[in-house]
């Protein structure tokens, strides 16, 4: 994937109704696994990265009612980051107070850039798999497994092809098919 699309504005309108099951649903099934698997990096424990994440969402829903969609002041996955960041800091920090050892520093530089730019890759690729999840039924068994040997593990067509009974021309027809459905997904969520 490319640049990751923006947060459909219409899920943070609609996320601002805590009734709303549907959006929220949407909104946990992208957003949660993104926090937790930041938690456990990290090096939080599983219960500790599920707390993180509860810890997360319900900041979120605390702030849903305030939630502005201006694209001039940044991106809300830039907004969802700094919120995780700075609950997994004050997780660290209270640890770290109980135990009274190590640098507060180090929590810093623990922080740093590289991590915002794995969160980004780690969104993009968790709204790659929250989209196939949405689109492989879809499908037929034969077209899928042409896209995803194609496309996901990277292997020629012609071995592919070969592999499953298939013309080659199939195979990337198969290909082009799933990801125009995968694309038109990933911007049904994004789209006002």
């Amino acid at each position: 994937m490319t640049t990751p699309p923006l947060t459909r504005p219409s899920l943070l309108v609609r996320i601002r109704d805590a009734g709303d099951r549907e959006a929220w649903r949407q909104f946990v099934d992208v957003y949660a696994p993104l926090v937790y698997k930041f938690a456990r990096r990290r090096g939080l424990q599983d219960a500790d990265a599920a707390d993180l994440t509860q810890d997360v969402l319900q900041a979120v829903a605390g702030a849903s009612k305030r939630l502005v969609y201006d694209p001039e002041r940044g991106t809300f996955r830039a907004w969802l980051y700094t919120v995780a960041r700075n609950k997994l800091r004050n997780f660290l920090l209270a640890r770290q107070r109980r135990r009274d050892d190590g640098d507060p520093g180090l929590l810093d530089e623990q922080l740093a850039r590289e991590e915002e730019e794995l969160w980004e890759r780690e969104y993009e690729q968790r709204l790659f798999d929250w989209a196939t999840e949405q689109v492989r039924g879809h499908f037929q068994e034969s077209t899928w497994r042409a896209f995803w040997m194609t496309a996901v593990e990277n292997r020629g067509a012609a071995d592919v092809a070969a592999e499953l009974g298939l013309s080659v021309g199939a195979v990337y027809i198969a290909k082009s098919r799933v990801l125009a459905r995968l694309r038109e997904e990933i911007q049904r969520i994004h789209s006002v």
